[in-house]
């Protein structure tokens, strides 16, 4: 069974893993896991131990983090604001300032110098010493309090309190930082409905959209969300769809056409019949993707949370010896020593990339559903970044996935050939005899003496005369003479009473862009596009060279196509498939990434990929892949700058070359602009 809370008030990422490490240690824990970024405890036990493991998970958090409030998923809290943290800041400013100007005879100094450093550094203080009680030692608060209580055990008062001062700084704009990468993400989920205008005995009443059952009709007036997805039966008007979509333009809708819940109705009043319940609706799955996104993490993300729980014991051990060794062995004052320990610790907080790197990936995976991209997390981000191989479906990836007469050419009178061929076809489900039907509007003729050649077409008798409508190797069969045409498309040939008389050209239309797409994709660093169709060989060929694919393989059964992508992966190529969702799910699996492309609403296609291209257009997946690149190159400048910067500032601490304000730049400063750095992941387009 699994539980969810939220932890309201969480604003530390490091605190976010001590977490999580805790709770996955209560016995009966089968899983336990806490995403930072939106602040979700999940939680996962057998259904008669839930109760317990949760109320021990409580008294966890409790003990480590008392300021987090652990509430339901529903519960809402309203941030506080940062105004008093603001306030804090600038009186310790101000009365830092005037303390360096006018210093006190001692003891008041000491006195002034403690009030004013309690006044900055209580919080701090509280943490370290109630997580140490609670086996939590090594963390960012017991650095800057035993940095600091050392400063002003050896008389550096100022440096004490400064050290202070910055390092609640850093704080305000990491949690600033959070804050504004949670609010872009909340403005993605506001496509959430609040009510839904239920039509009943003629009246309209307004209830919760998850109060709705499939077949209802509600009402959807202008300027209102669409609650649920369905079917319109009356009315037209114009969709605001750019919250799913990412596309700025508005979509028409009329009277049996599909509707999304999600969009926006921007001008006619709408009827509409529902297809789905809230919790299946399109709406629904896209909310869940998205707030459960960075629960997933990268491998990069797990470096560094394994890295900051043994850097930071590391880095104490070796301020201790740094304090204690030197002086013994040359014969020097602990004071030096002791003063470059306490500036050591200062400079290992790893604040900078225990934020930063999390907060990178979780801005690229909104400012990809800001494009109408749906990352399932971030390690998917990071092997799309890598990917070098693109392997595509053809048909309803590539293509419209609807076939269309193309191109008709007779012998006879156009009307009275497009007749006979849709009268011939009109019995027949296949895609293609339906394509034909639907062309012509015009009644059709009564047929008789019917007769299915398999793989061939059909021999069917239309007003006394005899037809064959079929493949080229039907008019072979029955040795009638006829000209074989070269174009891309399925051929549909003609012959009236034995003699040849036209044929029709059907084809799946390219989507738009789909060339500029490969075209961009190559551009990024993409090394080979291959496509999988069943299609046959002339019609994949000519698309595959049309729109500039390396390699075709074609007429290719479903299972044909998982063994063509398993060979691609032979290679050591990071490999994506592109496929639509629908009957692409072992493929689409079995790749490193997996691209859904047709399937917005569809099961398959949120189920089944990694990645969802909520418009369905090819020319998202350069954007996609755009974005996850540009996400892994912040995401390893800050690991380069933090790790570099603290390594040389380090070294210079222990050689008496940087003091405590040089340390505060390399853990403060390092932070805010290591973070700076990762909030631009949140404007990638």
């Amino acid at each position: 069974m699994e539980k969810v809370y939220r932890l309201d008030g969480l604003d530390c990422a490091n605190c976010a893993a001590k977490i999580e490490r805790s709770v996955q240690q209560i016995k009966g824990v089968e899983q336990a896991q806490v995403d930072f970024m939106s602040t979700k405890l999940t939680i996962v036990a057998p259904e008669k131990e839930i109760e317990r493991i949760s109320g021990e998970a409580k008294e966890i958090v409790n003990k480590l983090e008392p300021d987090v409030e652990v509430n339901s998923v529903q519960t809402e809290k309203v941030e506080e604001s940062s105004k008093g943290k603001i306030i804090q800041i600038a009186v310790a400013i101000i009365a830092l300032g005037l303390l360096s100007i006018f210093t006190p005879a001692m003891p008041w100094k000491m006195i002034a110098y403690l009030i004013l450093y309690l006044w900055i550094g209580y919080d701090v203080l509280k943490t370290a010493i109630t997580n140490i009680f609670h086996g939590e030692i090594f963390d960012e608060n017991f650095l800057m309090a035993i940095a600091t209580v050392g400063a002003i055990a050896i008389g550096e008062y100022p440096e004490a309190v400064a050290v202070m001062l910055f390092y609640q700084v850093g704080e305000f704009f990491q949690d600033y930082a959070v804050a504004k990468s949670r609010k872009s993400i909340s403005s993605l989920l506001a496509i959430r409905p609040d009510s839904a205008n239920l039509i009943q005995n003629g009246e309209v009443k307004k209830v919760a959209p998850e109060a709705i059952n499939v077949g209802d009709r509600i009402l959807i007036k202008p300027g209102e969300k669409v609650p649920l997805d369905g079917i319109v039966k009356e009315g037209n008007s114009m969709l605001d769809t750019s919250a799913l979509t990412g596309e700025s333009v508005p979509r028409s809708i009329h009277p049996d056409e599909q509707i999304l819940s999600g969009f926006i109705n921007q001008s006619g009043q709408l009827t509409v019949e529902v297809t789905t319940t809230f919790g299946e609706s399109t709406v629904s799955k896209i909310l869940d993707l998205v707030e459960n996104a960075s629960s997933k993490k990268a491998p990069a993300e797990n470096f560094i949370t394994s890295f900051a729980r043994y850097y930071t014991p590391i880095v104490v051990g070796l301020a201790v010896l740094l304090a204690v060794v030197p002086p013994l062995v040359t014969g020097e004052p602990f004071y030096d020593w002791v003063y470059r320990a306490l500036t050591f610790l200062v400079i290992s907080c790893p604040c900078a990339l225990v934020i930063s790197v999390p907060l990178s990936f979780f801005g690229g995976i909104g400012g990809a559903s800001k494009a109408g991209v749906l990352i399932k997390g971030s390690n998917y981000i990071e092997t799309l970044a890598n990917v070098e191989t693109l392997v595509f479906d053809k048909t309803g990836t590539l293509t419209k996935g609807v076939f269309e007469v193309q191109k008709v050419e007779t012998t006879i009178d156009q009307n009275d050939f497009l007749r006979y061929v849709a009268s011939a076809e009109q019995s027949s489900s296949h895609p293609i005899a339906q394509s034909i039907v639907n062309y012509v509007d015009q009644p059709l003729s009564a047929v008789s003496q019917l007769e299915e050649i398999a793989g061939f077409g059909i021999s069917v008798e239309i007003e006394g005369h005899h037809f064959l409508v079929g493949n080229e190797k039907l008019l072979a069969k029955y040795d009638i003479p006829f000209q074989a045409v070269n174009e891309i498309g399925t051929i549909v040939y003609v012959a009236m009473d034995g003699k040849y008389i036209g044929h029709l050209v059907i084809a799946d239309e390219l989507k738009d862009h789909v060339a500029d797409a490969l075209t961009e994709v190559k551009n990024l660093g993409v090394k080979r596009t291959v496509m999988l169709t069943g299609d046959n060989r002339g019609i994949a060929d000519a698309i595959g060279k049309k729109i500039g694919i390396d390699q075709v393989y074609s007429e290719l059964l479903p299972e044909d196509k998982v063994t063509h992508l398993e060979d691609e992966l032979k290679g050591g190529q990071k490999t994506a498939f592109v496929g639509d969702g629908m009957n692409d799910a072992p493929v689409l699996a079995r790749a490193d990434v997996g691209i859904a492309m047709g399937g917005l609403g569809s099961d398959a296609a949120i189920e089944a990929a990694d990645v969802v291209i909520m418009d369905d257009q090819p020319a998202k997946i350069p954007v996609a892949i755009g974005i996850a690149r540009k996400t892994m190159g912040i995401v390893k400048q800050n690991i380069v700058f933090a790790i570099g910067v603290k390594v040389l500032v380090l070294i210079l601490g222990a050689l008496g070359f940087a003091t405590m304000y040089a340390a505060v730049f390399a853990d403060v400063g390092v932070t805010v602009i290591a973070v700076l750095n990762a909030m631009r992941c949140l404007r990638i387009k």
